[in-house]
């Protein structure tokens, strides 16, 4: 089920701000970037660089995930791991809104999310 039209709109104001504060200089986005997608209840953040072997070709890889839960009205807070699965933030596994979910990727402070 996707997030509701009037918070998709919020949403995308907030990620969009967000990605203006982060994104790397203009003159090394060819060699890494920053994004977001969302993906029904989730957003997620992932950064693009090409690839190893074959550098005409940009791969994504993800890095910070919030689900909304509705019954909960809190967003469940993901890292991705090594083994490639998603899994819960055990310091902060629910935030009550997606700006807090920001500012946990942002510190890091277990470097869970960039490593």
């Amino acid at each position: 089920m996707a997030l509701d039209p009037i918070k998709t709109v919020d949403i995308i104001e907030l990620m969009e701000n967000y990605l203006e504060r982060i994104r790397p200089p203009e003159s090394i986005r060819e060699q890494l970037d920053i994004g977001y997608r969302i993906d029904n209840q989730s957003i997620i953040l992932f950064e693009t660089r090409p690839q190893f072997r074959n550098p005409e070709k940009k791969m994504e890889t993800d890095y910070a995930k919030a689900t909304y839960v509705k019954s909960e009205n809190k967003w469940k807070v993901y890292w991705m791991r090594g083994n490639m699965n998603w899994t819960l933030y055990e310091p902060k596994p629910r935030v009550s809104n997606l700006k807090r979910f920001l500012e946990l990727v942002d510190e890091d402070k277990y470097h869970c999310f960039k490593g």
